[in-house]
C-alpha cells in the first residue's frame, strides 16, 4: 500500500475508534473491545487481509503504549482522591498479585493441563488489572472515594511487580530462586518509586520557575518528564512502569501552569495510545486459533474472577478498614485489558513452551470477561450498597504565569453542582493580593462588583500574587465544596 492509502486507513480507523468510544460509553463497556474488534476486522481474516505477526515489534510498541497510558493515568489522578487508599493499593498490588498468581497457576496446571512454567506464566500475565479499562469505566461510577482510589491506584501500581515476574519466568528455564526474586523485586520497586518522585519533584520545581514562550509547551514538557523517568529507571535496572506512574502523579498534582490543558493533552495522547495498542493486538491475534482455546479460557477466567481475585483482595486488605461490600465490589471490578495481552507477547518473544496457546487464552479471557464485568459494574455497586461520599465536582482551575509581574492569572470554571453558585464576590473572602477581575457569563464578559453573585457555568478570571496563589485556590475549592461558610464546617480546600 502507498503512503497516502496508509494515512487514509489510519485516519479512518481513528475516527471509527472515536465513534466506538461513544457507543462503548453508553453501553458501560471499556473501549478496548471495540478497538480490538477493529484490529480483527482489518487483520488476516478480514476484508483487507493485513497480516501482522511480528511479535517482537508488537512487544516493543505495546510496552511503549503502556508507558503513555500509565503517564496519562498518573497525570489525571487526584492525589487527594487516592491518598488514603495508597497503602491498601500497594498491598493489593503486591500481596494480592502473588496470591492470585499462586491460585491461578495451580488451577492452570490441574484443570487445563499446562506444565508448571506456562501455567504460572499465564497466572502472572493475568494478575494485573488494566489502567485504561479501570479509568474508562470506574471514573463514571459514583463510588466512595476510598474504594475508587484503591482501584485506580492498584491499576497503576500492579504492572511493575508483574513485569518482573513475567520476565523472570520467560527468561529462566529452571525454578527461580524465590529469595533472589524477592530481593530483585524490592530493589526495582523501591528504586522505581524513588526515581519517579525525584523526577516529578524536580520537573515541577523547574516548570514553576521557568515561563515557557508558549502554553502548548507545558503539556509536552510534563509528558516528556514522565516518559523520561521510565528511561532513567530502566537504565538503573529499576521498575520503569512504577517510575512513570509515580512521576506522573507528582507532576499531575503539582501547582503547575496550564494544569487543565496538560491533563487534556495527556488524555488525548492516552486515547491515541489505546487506539493504536488495541488495534495492533487485534491484528496480532489469529482468529482461527481463538475458538480452540475458548474452553480453557473460560475455566481459567472463572477461577480468576470467582476464586483468585476475591481471595487476593480479602487477604491483601487484612488490617485495612474496608466493608465486605467494598471488598466484594473490588473483587468484581478487577478488569483485565491491554496489559495482560501485551505481557503475553513476552513469552512469545522468548519462545516459551505453549506461548501461542497462552496468548489465545489471555485474549479470550480479556474479551469474554470484559463483556461480563464491564456492563454489570453499576448493578454490582448497587447490590453492594455503595454510594459516593463526594457529590460536588472539583473546580477546574487553569493557571497562566505572569512572570514579569510576579503573579498568576487563574481561570476558574464553576461546575453545575458547585456551591459557588449564588455566592457574592465579597463573600469569597479571598486573601489580600487576589482579586476577581472578570467574569464570563453566557459568552459575555464583564467586570464584577463586590455584590455580584456568581452563577453555575461562569468563568472567573482571578489575578493573584505568587505568595497567595495557593491559599486563593484553597479558598475557592473550599467554597465550591461547602459554600461561603466552609470554614465553619472545617473545610480548608486542601
Amino acid at each position: 500500500m502507498h503512503l497516502d492509502l496508509w494515512l487514509l486507513l489510519g485516519a479512518t480507523l481513528v475516527l471509527c475508534a472515536i465513534v466506538a468510544v461513544r457507543l462503548s460509553h453508553q453501553a458501560g463497556l471499556p473501549t478496548l473491545l471495540a478497538y480490538m474488534g477493529l484490529g480483527l476486522l482489518i487483520g488476516e481474516s478480514g476484508p483487507l487481509h493485513i497480516n501482522f505477526d511480528d511479535v517482537e515489534l508488537a512487544e516493543t510498541l505495546g510496552l511503549a503504549a503502556l508507558v503513555l497510558i500509565l503517564a496519562e493515568g498518573g497525570l489525571t489522578t487526584s492525589w487527594r482522591h487516592v491518598r488514603k487508599a495508597v497503602p491498601a493499593a500497594i498491598s493489593v498490588s503486591i500481596v494480592g498479585t502473588l496470591v492470585s498468581i499462586v491460585v491461578v497457576g495451580l488451577a492452570a496446571m490441574w484443570l487445563v493441563g499446562l506444565d508448571w512454567r506456562p501455567a504460572f506464566l499465564l497466572a502472572a500475565v493475568l494478575a494485573p488489572t488494566d489502567a485504561a479499562a479501570v479509568f474508562s469505566v470506574l471514573r463514571r461510577l459514583p463510588l466512595p472515594s476510598r474504594l475508587s482510589g484503591l482501584l485506580e491506584a492498584e491499576s497503576g501500581f500492579n504492572d511493575a511487580p508483574v513485569v518482573i515476574i513475567v520476565v523472570t519466568l520467560s527468561t529462566h528455564t529452571g525454578v527461580p530462586n524465590l529469595a533472589e526474586l524477592f530481593g530483585v523485586m524490592v530493589y526495582e520497586l523501591a528504586a522505581g518509586a524513588i526515581i519517579g518522585i525525584v523526577v516529578g519533584w524536580l520537573g515541577a520545581q523547574g516548570l514553576r520557575r521557568v515561563a515557557l514562550p508558549a502554553s502548548g509547551l507545558y503539556p509536552i514538557a510534563v509528558l516528556s518528564l514522565s516518559i523520561g523517568s521510565y528511561g532513567a529507571a530502566t537504565l538503573l535496572h529499576a521498575s520503569g512502569f512504577l517510575a512513570v506512574y509515580v512521576s506522573a502523579v507528582v507532576l499531575g498534582n503539582a501547582r503547575l501552569p496550564h494544569r487543565p490543558a496538560t491533563r487534556g493533552f495527556a488524555e488525548g495522547v492516552g486515547w491515541l495510545a489505546q487506539i493504536g495498542l488495541f488495534v495492533m493486538l487485534g491484528l496480532l491475534a489469529s482468529p482461527s486459533e481463538l475458538p480452540r482455546q475458548i474452553v480453557p479460557a473460560l475455566v481459567v477466567g472463572f477461577v480468576l474472577l470467582l476464586i483468585a481475585r476475591p481471595v487476593s483482595v480479602v487477604v491483601s486488605t487484612i488490617g485495612f478498614k474496608m466493608s465486605w461490600g467494598e471488598k466484594l465490589f473490588a473483587s468484581w471490578a478487577g478488569l483485565r485489558g491491554a496489559v495482560p495481552i501485551v505481557l503475553a507477547t513476552i513469552p512469545m518473544v522468548q519462545d516459551v513452551q505453549s506461548a501461542d496457546r497462552m496468548f489465545a487464552i489471555v485474549f479470550n479471557i480479556v474479551v469474554v470477561f470484559t463483556l461480563l464485568q464491564g456492563p454489570t459494574l453499576p448493578l454490582a455497586a448497587k447490590w453492594c450498597r455503595l454510594e459516593s461520599d463526594e457529590q460536588t465536582r472539583e473546580l477546574d482551575v487553569e493557571a497562566a504565569p505572569l512572570e514579569e509581574l510576579h503573579a498568576d492569572l487563574l481561570e476558574v470554571r464553576i461546575p453545575v453542582d458547585s456551591m459557588l453558585s449564588g455566592v457574592e464576590i465579597f463573600e469569597l473572602r479571598l486573601p489580600p493580593g487576589a482579586s476577581v477581575t472578570l467574569i464570563v457569563r453566557d459568552g459575555t464578559s464583564f467586570v464584577p462588583e463586590p455584590t455580584t453573585p456568581l452563577h453555575a457555568g461562569d468563568t472567573l478570571l482571578v489575578v493573584t500574587t505568587d505568595a497567595v496563589r495557593e491559599s486563593t485556590e484553597r479558598r475557592l475549592r473550599a467554597v465550591s465544596r461547602r459554600g461561603k461558610l466552609a470554614g465553619w464546617f472545617g473545610e480548608q480546600g486542601t
